[in-house]
């Protein structure tokens, strides 16, 4: 839709330039302007390349609706003709002002005597009176002639070697331009004759295939002092060289894109001026790395390599640095360290690679592609991040007595994600903690995700809640009186440090030393009775075990 004026504006200047939302994807617009809905009386499918805003160069009619289409130029597609908006100008009712004489230039000398002379739009005008003479204010070539566009083409060619002056009069239904306006001058030179064109020779018209670093070859033109070159995407821009000059009939190492077809149109000129009729010629360049359908088998074809690689690395401190070696299959391997400023720093060239530090990197492989006339890189990357991780170290093992079954908490030091198993095959859990085992000894396995390594170690290490007796029962009769734990049972080089013992509510009754004779079964004197205890005991080294046992009266 319209941006600029919008859709239903009124009161808008005749000399307003319009502008449109953009589409992506497109190669070319067309602009339509006319007194109707689709009408192109004004201006009929005029190119504008990629640009989104035009100004048209005779300005608009007065107090008028103005109708604008837009025409979306697609290379592989029909076009796609989009009526846009409408608005209507102003009502004038000033006279222009003067303009000024654009080519040839004011001064200008050695001009070409069948030149076309084109001069600047007059904001406002409808019109504009022409008058040339061989002397300042002089009529003798050229009357007043009425003229309604920003160019004359004289009916014959003019004197040469002769001071041309140029007077430009713009006027409208209000009037001429408050003058005076100013005279301008230019001085002809000798006759020449006009060049004929010329044609591709490479590549050829109609050529596929080209290579992208191509040069550029016209046939070579008798009396041409050079040649103007466009190039375009679409055969209405010319948005990759706009009338570059020539002298010679090559244009050296141009840079194209891949799978796209190039329009060019070649001028040769002279001072007797430009060829006439020289008609646009293209041709197609090699199809690239993007990927493509091939006509003949319907299938995705990609020149460029797969890359299956992790987003994260692991640097494992326990060996100092990472070395890692791709499985991709590529022609070549880059690696770089994506650094603080922006930068990129190359460590690697081979599908080998060690890393030192942590931080962010950026992995590249590359295939080379052989095409009609060059050799290019086809190249695909991923960047991802390299941590610090380390081997575990188990601090603790915590094994509890429960009345389901023995409940195993593992307890580990270090920085890296750990998970956890009764056996070295697994399977490993997230979680550190086991429930529900039965009666027994286990060995704990802890092993880093990132791969850095295995820990392993006894659930007992010498202390169990089997050290400790089931029962006891404190009635006086000199057999089984106090409870402690068993020093038939060797415990390994255990040196207990407290024991506590709990109420079935949790609180605390007693604590005992592992070397005095043990609990009695009373609390400040008074016998408890039978019941289900529980006892924590602590080692030295600050490792736990906890269970229970009956009193018995």
């Amino acid at each position: 839709m319209l941006t600029g004026p919008m859709d239903g504006d009124s009161n808008v200047p005749v000399d307003t330039s319009i502008s449109w939302n953009p589409v992506d994807g497109i190669t070319s617009y067309l602009i339509s302007i006319g007194t109707t809905p689709g009408g192109g009386e004004i201006l009929n499918r005029a190119g504008v390349g990629i640009d989104t805003t035009y100004r048209p160069p005779f300005g608009l009619p007065e107090n008028t609706i103005i109708y604008i289409t837009i025409t979306l130029f697609l290379f592989d597609a029909a076009d796609v003709i989009c009526s846009v908006g409408s608005f209507r100008t102003e009502d004038v009712t000033i006279p222009p002002p003067c303009t000024a004489l654009e080519f040839p230039m004011d001064g200008a000398i050695d001009v070409d005597i069948g030149t076309q002379l084109s001069w600047n739009y007059a904001p406002r005008s409808t019109g504009y009176r022409l008058i040339l003479g061989t002397s300042p204010g002089g009529n003798d070539i050229l009357d007043e002639t009425i003229m309604t566009f920003i160019s004359f083409d004289p009916p014959g060619d003019l004197p040469f070697n002769t001071e041309i002056f140029v007077r430009i009069l713009p006027f409208n239904e209000n009037g001429p331009a408050p003058g005076p306006c100013p005279n301008y001058s230019f001085t002809t030179g000798s006759v020449s004759e006009i060049p004929d064109c010329t044609t591709l020779t490479n590549p050829v018209d109609g050529t596929i295939n080209v290579p992208l670093a191509s040069t550029l070859e016209w046939e070579e033109i008798p009396g041409a002092e050079g040649y103007r070159v466009s190039i375009g995407t679409s055969p209405t821009s010319n948005d990759i060289l706009d009338n570059g000059i020539f002298s010679g009939n090559t244009a050296e190492l141009l840079d194209f894109l891949p799978r796209r077809t190039f329009f060019v149109t070649i001028v040769p000129f002279n001072d007797g001026g430009d060829a006439v009729g020289c008609v646009q010629e293209s041709f197609s360049t090699i199809l690239g790395c993007d990927p493509f359908i091939d006509s003949a088998t319907g299938e995705l074809i990609s020149f460029s390599p797969q890359i299956d690689f992790p987003d994260v690395i692991s640097l494992c401190l326990n060996d100092g640095s990472a070395s890692i070696i791709s499985n991709d299959q590529a022609d070549g391997y880059r690696w770089y360290r994506l650094n603080a400023d922006d930068t990129e720093t190359l460590i690697s060239q081979t599908p080998e690679v060690s890393f030192s530090e942590e931080g962010n990197y950026r992995y590249e492989i590359s295939n080379l592609v052989s095409q009609p006339g060059t050799v290019f890189e086809c190249s695909s990357s991923k960047e991802f991040t390299v941590i610090s991780s380390e081997i575990p170290n188990i601090s603790n093992v915590d094994v509890t007595e429960q009345a389901n079954g023995l409940r195993i908490i593992v307890q580990t030091e270090g920085i890296g994600d750990y998970e956890f198993s009764l056996a070295s095959n697994g399977p490993f859990q997230d979680s550190n903690i086991f429930e529900n085992l039965s009666q027994g000894s286990y060995t704990v396995f802890v092993r880093d995700k990132n791969g850095c390594g295995l820990a392993e170690r006894s659930s007992s290490n010498g202390l169990s809640p089997d050290d400790f007796p089931k029962f006891f029962t404190p009635n006086g009769d000199g057999v089984n009186d106090f409870w402690q734990y068993d020093p038939l049972i060797d415990i390994g080089e255990v040196d207990l440090q407290t024991i506590y013992i709990f109420n079935r509510l949790g609180a605390l009754l007693t604590r005992i030393d592992p070397k005095s004779q043990g609990w009695d079964g009373n609390l400040d004197g008074i016998p408890l009775p039978s019941s289900d205890y529980w006892f924590k005991a602590k080692s030295n080294d600050n490792r736990e075990v906890k269970g229970h046992f009956s009193l018995k009266r």
